[in-house]
């Protein structure tokens, strides 16, 4: 994997965003392939050199679109007509059964989503709770033990029952399934637009780092 840190960004977490741009991309990075590249738009340039496909100067995020209103339609019994970029999300996928509609989406489309969280409340509770098993474990390890277990199993469980979503609207589903399944979410996933990879990592490295993207320059230091 990498080495080095975009600005202050730890190189753990740098490594767990390229295991996203190994699924999203379907490519695997070898040890210390990227050991060389010092900036983000080498980065860049090798990943889209790295990827072998025929390359199709097509928009991804129309084909997306068009794909998910699909899976919409045929999945949930939508009328085609009726679903734009601005459909909100709520009308789609209304609270009561959220998950079992997310689940049937996902079916058709073929991949995950990952749009559904737990509440803050429920999440932030069961982390707090993990970390106070961490702390008894020096002192009554029994208890630390079933804590973390607990802690462990909500958390999952928790993921699991989620039904809320940052997301409001299908255009924003749509700049996620791009983000995060490239490949996927094009109508031939054999092919790939090369031009769009910087985009694409741009939009990753900004919202997982929370940097804006003018400082994301081709010239802006893994290190």
């Amino acid at each position: 994997m990498i080495d080095h840190k975009l600005n202050n960004v730890d190189s753990e977490d740098i490594e767990d965003l390229l295991l996203k741009v190994e699924k999203s991309f379907d490519i695997k990075f070898a040890d210390f392939e990227l050991a060389n590249v010092t900036t983000f738009g080498e980065l860049c340039d090798h990943i889209a050199n790295k990827i072998e496909l025929e390359n199709f100067e097509d928009c991804t995020t129309q084909q997306a679109f068009y794909k998910l209103r699909q899976s919409i339609s045929v999945s949930l019994y939508f009328n085609v007509s009726e679903l734009t970029p601005a459909t909100s999300v709520t009308h789609i996928l209304p609270r009561p059964n959220r998950i079992a509609k997310v689940k049937k989406l996902e079916e058709h489309l073929g991949f995950k989503l990952n749009i559904l969280r737990p509440k803050h409340s429920i999440s932030g509770t069961l982390i707090l709770s993990l970390l106070a098993s961490l702390v008894a474990l020096f002192f009554q390890w029994k208890v630390g033990v079933l804590g973390l277990a607990i802690s462990i199993f909500g958390l999952w469980l928790a993921g699991k029952m989620g039904k809320e979503t940052d997301l409001t609207n299908l255009g924003e589903i749509v700049e996620k399934m791009t983000r995060e399944n490239y490949l996927k979410s094009r109508s031939n996933p054999r092919t790939f637009n090369k031009k769009e990879v910087e985009k694409v990592l741009m939009d990753l490295f900004s919202l997982e780092f929370d940097f804006e993207k003018v400082e994301l320059t081709r010239d802006a230091k893994l290190f």
